[in-house]
């Protein structure tokens, strides 16, 4: 696990990284061993708590397994015709594969329908999407704005790399209003402590697309952390149904 540094500060005494960083999140730091630094050290969670965190759930395992397995049966058909469509517009591979984090901090391959030309993706994630950008291609355009692209990762859920449900999977090094993710939040790795999910809280409270701005980058992981505390099959459920909702029929993707 990555060494995490403590966030037992005064918001107002902060020495900004840089010259023009005025905000840092100070979320109290916990380590998945139980227990924070400084005024929160010696704290311990139950073991009540551990097992009902969403990684140590078999329920939440078999309600994965089990979705993901009739979601791949359901959309069969149009991953094959999604496949079809890739091939046909555009030269190279129907998939694309990036090392992401995963949970506690492993890193795996996650699997996306290709929606940037061949020639311009960025496998290290360093360059973020942005609207209208010129790398994606016209059949791209649309996997992006339904999140059809995403679909692959039902085959990450079966293999256990990843949950329906849970924190997004961020590539290692990923930038958040200019600075890696873990300096901006210094809290920022406890979000590997629950399995990444193909959705999550964060991304159905509007925390979705790019991190330059500090603001909504600390939001989207206080989300995260807040899904982790507050998990729930219910919850889980509620999640998917407003992800269906908001990205595959509303189409706010890009």
């Amino acid at each position: 696990m990555a060494s995490i540094v403590t966030a037992n500060f005064d918001r107002n005494n902060v020495t900004p990284i840089r010259r023009e960083r005025t905000e840092i999140s100070v979320r109290p730091v916990e380590f998945a061993g139980g227990g924070t630094r400084g005024a929160y050290r010696g704290r311990r969670r139950s073991r009540r708590a551990a097992r009902t965190e969403p990684s140590s759930s078999i329920a939440k395992r078999i309600f994965d397994i089990t979705a993901a397995s009739g979601a791949l049966l359901f959309f069969a058909p149009l991953l094959i015709a999604i496949a079809v469509a890739i091939k046909a517009t555009s030269p190279g591979p129907v998939l694309f594969f990036q090392y992401r984090y995963g949970y506690r901090n492993r890193r795996f391959k996650i699997y996306k329908f290709r929606t940037m030309r061949n020639d311009a993706g960025d496998v290290r994630g360093v360059r973020q999407t942005v609207q209208g950008d010129a790398r994606v291609t016209p059949v791209g355009r649309i996997l992006r704005k339904t999140s059809l692209d995403e679909i692959p990762q039902l085959f990450n859920v079966i293999k256990g790399d990843m949950s329906l449900v849970g924190p997004r999977p961020h590539v290692p090094g990923m930038l958040a209003a200019d600075l890696p993710y873990e300096d901006l939040v210094p809290y920022y790795f406890q979000r590997h402590t629950a399995r990444p999910g193909i959705t999550g809280l964060a991304q159905v409270s509007g925390c979705r697309g790019s991190t330059a701005q500090s603001g909504p980058a600390i939001s989207r992981i206080d989300y995260d952390l807040d899904y982790i505390e507050r998990w729930s099959l219910r919850m889980d459920v509620m999640i998917i149904i407003r992800t269906i909702r908001k990205e595959f029929l509303s189409g706010s993707g890009f």
